[in-house]
Order: structure tokens, then C-alpha cells, then sequence
């Protein structure tokens, strides 16, 4: 049977994807060239100098692995150069990423965490590169985009995916016709369709949270992690713990099998509460997937896709994965009364 690559798939439904012009076409293929790039590197980075720190901090704080920066300026440099994108941003940039008047630009926007779950790269867990787009405003001003044209509504994505590098290098992506699945073929150098039509199970067995921040989370928030430690939930028995640690890797497992993964607000040292993951690069796009494969993505309460950013590196809360345990925890927030979650 002749498999489907990636490419031709989109062709096939550009009626049903009215956002899939041959100039996203364009930029879809540009991305996944930097992703088998990237799995290259990611595949042999035992054997060559891709392992540990740079002895940089990115705009986040953190320290900036090698394999962070190499993924980043592979996604930064293809991505300038394919002349279909105005503007991008990077979870590793602290600005805006313009494209240089000198090189060929179009009206997309392109939004991008080049290396989720960079923590885990030197102990060989799946981490993986997650992409939103957006396209510029009709109306527009004259010149680079502002950073108020790039800070869209949640549900202005025309596009949004992942590509996850373990056992295999897969890549999911929706332009807001279903959840579509594809598996690279290291024999051809392809992303062949594995996973057509994919959908979340409406309810899920498996949570997924990071339980050492018990203490630092509100009651309501406890709450809701114990709804599925315990029996006294739908499904009538604890669901299994497993958290990877990796945004991408427990998203994808809970993408397949049903689930959650929570990352609540936790208390800082000043006594407020703030969100840790990124609403533009992380929380955004992974919103977008799942409502396509029929799941839920709320802060706790509000729905993330409702969200407008206000700042480039906004953080939020984020709970996303299976319809009716994402709704589970909305109702022990509301009934708890969560003062946790900001407002949009």
C-alpha cells in the first residue's frame, strides 16, 4: 500500500484547509526540514559535541543547553530565508525575530519552542520542537509587524504541531481540520501518515503532574490532583501517575491513550501565584491540538484559546488532555473557589 507523506496529504485537503496555500505549503516544508535536521542532531548527540550547556541563560532564566541553541538557530535560519514569514518568536529570544528587509517575507507568523523538555536531553528522554502560526492582520501597520500584530488571540492559529523526537521522530499538526500524525522514515527521509484522524478518548487513566510542588499549589489545586489519586472520581479507581517532564512527551502519550497533564499555578516566594509554561510557544498550540482531536485545554478555568497574550513570554497555567477530565477539574476549581487562575 503507497503511504501518504506529509506534503501530499496537505495538497489533498486544501479544500477542507483553506489556510494551506502553496505558501504555507512552503513554510510547512521548511519546518520539517529544521525537524529531521534536528533529529539528526538529536539522534547521535552522545557521539558529537551537542550535550550539556552553552554557559548562556536565555530570556526564560534558565540555562542554554547546546542542543537548545542548535535547534534554535536551525529553525531561526531556514525559517528567515523561506520567504513566506514576516516575523517569528522563540521561546530562546527575547524579542521579536524580524525578517531582515533584504530577504523575501510574506504575512505569516511563526511562533515556536525549538527544544521542549530540553532538560531531559543528556538522560535520552523524547523532547520535541512545538510550532504555532499565525497570519498578519488585513490591516496592518506599515513596515516590521508590532508586537501588538503578533500577539493574537488563541484562536487566530491557522496552524499549530509538534514534532517529537524519540523512539521514533513523529510529527502532529492541525490546521483546524482534525489532528493529523506522521512518522519519518530514516529509509526515504519522509514523514509518512501513520496517524490519520486522531482523537483523544473523551476520559482518560492516566494523570500527569509534577506532585513535588504539592505544597506550593492553593487547596482547590490539590483537590483536583487528589480527584485522580483516589477512587471517588468517574472512573472508579486511581488513574495511573506518569510524568515525564517533557510537555510534548506526556501530551503526546495522553494524546493517544487519554488522559491529563496539569502544570497549576504554584506559590512564589512573594506569596502571589503564577503559571510556569509559556501561552504562546507552549500552552497555545497544544490548545489548538487538542480541541481538533476532540479534548480541552482550560488554565484551570478559562479556556486557553480564549486567551489574548499580553506579553511575548506570558506564562500560564495549564491543564490539557481528555474532555471530561479537563472539565473535572474546572468544576473542583469553580466549587473550590480557585483564586489561582488570572483572568484573560
Amino acid at each position: 500500500m503507497r503511504q501518504v507523506t506529509v506534503t501530499e496529504h496537505l495538497l489533498q485537503h486544501q479544500k477542507k484547509s483553506p489556510m494551506a496555500t502553496g505558501r504555507f505549503t512552503l513554510l510547512l516544508n521548511e519546518l520539517i526540514l529544521s525537524a529531521k535536521l534536528i533529529s539528526r542532531e538529536v539522534t547521535k548527540a552522545g557521539l558529537v559535541d551537542v550535550l550539556g550547556f552553552t554557559g548562556e541563560t536565555n530570556v526564560q532564566g534558565e540555562k542554554v543547553r547546546k542542543l537548545d541553541e542548535f535547534a534554535n538557530n536551525v529553525l531561526i535560519h531556514r525559517l528567515r530565508r523561506s520567504g513566506v514569514l514576516c516575523a517569528m518568536a522563540s521561546e530562546e529570544n527575547g524579542d521579536l525575530i524580524q525578517v531582515s528587509g533584504d530577504l523575501p517575507h510574506g504575512d505569516y507568523i511563526l511562533i515556536f519552542d525549538p527544544l521542549d523538555g530540553s532538560s531531559n536531553i543528556d538522560v535520552n528522554v523524547s523532547i520535541g520542537t512545538i510550532f504555532s502560526i499565525y497570519r498578519r492582520p488585513l490591516h496592518k501597520s506599515p513596515g516590521a509587524p508590532s508586537l501588538a500584530e503578533v500577539l493574537q488571540r488563541c484562536d487566530k492559529q491557522v496552524a499549530a504541531g509538534y514534532f517529537i523526537y524519540g523512539s521514533s521522530t513523529m510529527m502532529v499538526y492541525t490546521t483546524g481540520n482534525g489532528v493529523h500524525g506522521f512518522t519519518l522514515d530514516p529509509s526515504v527521509g519522509e514523514f509518512l501518515l501513520s496517524h490519520p484522524d486522531m482523537k483523544i478518548p473523551e476520559s482518560g487513566r492516566i494523570y500527569s503532574v509534577n506532585e513535588s510542588y504539592w505544597n506550593s499549589w492553593d487547596t482547590a489545586t490539590q483537590s483536583a490532583v487528589t480527584h485522580f489519586r483516589n477512587a471517588k472520581n468517574a472512573r472508579g479507581k486511581p488513574y495511573s501517575s506518569r510524568y515525564i517532564g517533557s510537555l510534548v512527551a506526556d501530551f503526546h502519550r495522553n494524546l493517544l491513550y487519554g488522559g491529563i497533564f496539569m502544570y497549576p499555578a504554584r506559590r512564589g516566594e512573594d506569596g502571589s501565584y503564577s503559571g510556569k509554561l509559556r501561552l504562546t510557544c507552549e500552552a497555545a498550540p497544544m490548545a489548538f491540538i487538542v480541541e481538533q482531536a476532540g479534548g480541552m485545554a482550560t488554565d484551570g478555568v478559562n479556556r486557553i484559546m480564549e486567551y489574548t497574550p499580553t506579553e511575548l513570554h506570558q506564562r500560564v497555567p495549564l491543564f490539557v488532555g481528555s474532555l471530561e477530565d479537563v472539565r473535572a477539574v474546572r468544576e473542583i476549581m469553580l466549587r473550590g473557589g480557585c483564586d489561582t487562575v488570572p483572568g484573560r
